[in-house]
């Protein structure tokens, strides 16, 4: 009873998510021809060049991804973005056929803010059931992988969604790479809200697990974030185990969540949004008075 209520939930996210993001697309991008960054910019900038559809093209994109996440990084990382890589374009291409716009042409930073809004909102959704979309953030796994081991997966997700923006204010103009970089970070911060609600830019996250020296290895080297390490005793057991505590971004946090997952299934992790950080680190504030 609890699988098929899991199930019927997620089916629920999934189908709400994937339909707010499709109609962010093709109600309000394509209509006001904006741009943004990810998959959905990559189509975009492609479907300027080549007569074919703007969902075919986002389509094959998806697959094409997913078939290198499988190939490049295994089975284990492939599956959690399957389900998105295949639903999502589906939900798309019905979207399209609907020809119904929200807004055209009118206001494009006021489009480029509802676009932001309503796919940060979908995206969050399944972000909320544990869910992958198989973007850039896949795309920045393989590079790390396979060519850039030394550069954290962050700074390579950033890079790749800035040459996107760079590109799409080359063909389509600087105007539009300026509402795409709005939508953008419209688009972020609404992750951050639907996953943490108001004021955190932030997340300290702790994590027990038996695998820890893994897990601190990946937030130091791919993530690029520092950890702290204590000896903890469980209150029930008197086991003495590891606690590992990093502060990150909201973004970054998904990621992490994302290789505990698959490294270990059992491990215990709590999240807390923090409102402000003190000291050395990347988007900290100095403790230094002004």
């Amino acid at each position: 009873m609890k699988k098929l209520k899991k199930i019927i939930t997620d089916f629920v996210f999934i189908l709400t998510g994937s339909s707010l993001m499709a109609f962010s697309v093709t109600g309000i991008m394509l209509p006001n021809q904006l741009s943004s960054g990810g998959i959905t910019g990559i189509s975009r900038i492609i479907e300027s060049i080549v007569p074919v559809d703007y969902a075919v093209i986002f389509y094959l994109l998806a697959l094409t991804v997913l078939v290198s996440c499988w190939i490049i990084l295994g089975w284990r990382e492939a599956r959690k973005i399957i389900a998105m890589s295949i639903i999502f374009p589906a939900v798309l291409m019905i979207f399209q056929q609907t020809n119904f716009y929200l807004l055209e042409r009118k206001d494009m930073f006021l489009a480029a803010v509802y676009f932001g809004v309503l796919n940060g909102i979908g995206m969050g959704l399944l972000f909320k059931r544990g869910y992958s979309f198989g973007g850039t953030d896949t795309i920045a796994k393989i590079i790390y992988r396979k060519v850039l081991p030394f550069v954290s997966i962050s700074q390579i997700l950033m890079f790749i969604d800035a040459v996107i923006i760079i590109i799409s204010g080359v063909i389509f103009g600087r105007q539009v790479a300026m509402y795409a970089l709005i939508a953008q970070l419209v688009f972020t911060k609404t992750i951050d809200f639907v996953l943490y609600g108001l004021g955190s830019q932030k997340i300290k996250i702790e994590i027990i697990s038996t695998f820890y020296k893994d897990i601190e290895s990946y937030i130091i080297h791919q993530i690029g974030r520092g950890v702290s390490i204590y000896e903890v005793t469980g209150g029930y057991t008197g086991e003495k185990k590891i606690m590992i505590s990093s502060i990150c971004t909201p973004r970054e946090s998904i990621l992490i969540k994302s290789y505990i997952a698959k490294t270990d299934i059992n491990a215990f992790v709590t999240v807390q949004p923090i409102n402000s950080v003190w000291g050395k680190g990347l988007g900290f504030d100095s403790i230094a008075e002004e």
